[in-house]
């Protein structure tokens, strides 16, 4: 399932991120990355363990816990502190798979079920740089407003196409569900949706709606591994 959220940082958010990482270092992105991706990119990020990315990134984190768009779809249960990356002209990640677990910090270690790509510069400021993702279903290639982010399995095949012109930069983070297996967040983010659908039309106490979401919640309980 891949969800594009629209507007997950306002346009002070956005500025904000991107007036602090204008003076920021940035590394050679291949230091996280695995032995099949380290071959096939070729970006920049913040180093992880900085300061700068631990503060940004709670911005990013608590407009996340504030989306009902990214809780329906992701269910999350842990979410890696989000990192962030650039592409200048002729940067590009081959495709790849990302890795199953990711270490948090503390040394925990977490399972990635969902992958998020937020985008934080504008689509008329770069030209390529647009994400690919690979399913059952076809290639989806996704360049959004800055601000939004798109969330799709992680274990999907994907790339970022080379960029030619300007400078494509973004966070990215993975998310553990409670529900481990794809198809059934899908169920459950379309049934999630209709609900909300259904609410706007009738009261909270009508029959339909208080069955449906019974449903959508006992799913959860039989689905969840919390």
């Amino acid at each position: 399932m891949l969800v594009t959220i629209p507007d997950v940082l306002n346009a002070e958010e956005v500025a904000e991120i991107r007036r602090v990482l204008e003076s920021t270092d940035w590394v050679d992105g291949r230091v996280t990355a695995g032995d099949q991706a380290i071959k096939v990119k070729n970006n920049l990020q913040v180093p992880i363990e900085s300061q700068i990315a631990l503060e940004l990134g709670q911005i990013v984190l608590k407009a996340l816990g504030s989306n009902p768009t990214f809780m329906s779809a992701a269910l999350p249960l842990r979410v890696l502190p989000p990192m962030f990356n650039r592409y200048d002209v002729g940067m590009t990640f081959g495709a790849h798979v990302d890795g199953s677990i990711r270490a948090l910090p503390g040394g925990q270690r977490m399972r990635t079920d969902v992958s998020s790509t937020l985008f934080l510069t504008p689509p008329e400021d770069y030209d390529g740089g647009e994400l690919v993702v690979h399913d059952t279903y076809g290639t989806h290639a996704v360049k959004l407003p800055a601000g939004h982010m798109v969330v799709y399995p992680a274990t999907s095949m994907h790339s970022v196409t080379p960029v030619t012109r300007g400078s494509r930069w973004a966070s990215f983070f993975w998310t553990q569900s409670m529900i481990k297996d794809d198809w059934q967040r899908h169920m459950l983010y379309d049934l999630d949706r209709s609900i909300m659908s259904i609410r706007e039309r009738l009261p909270d106490d009508d029959a339909a709606v208080v069955g449906l979401t019974a449903h959508y919640h006992n799913l959860i309980r039989q689905w969840s591994e919390v």
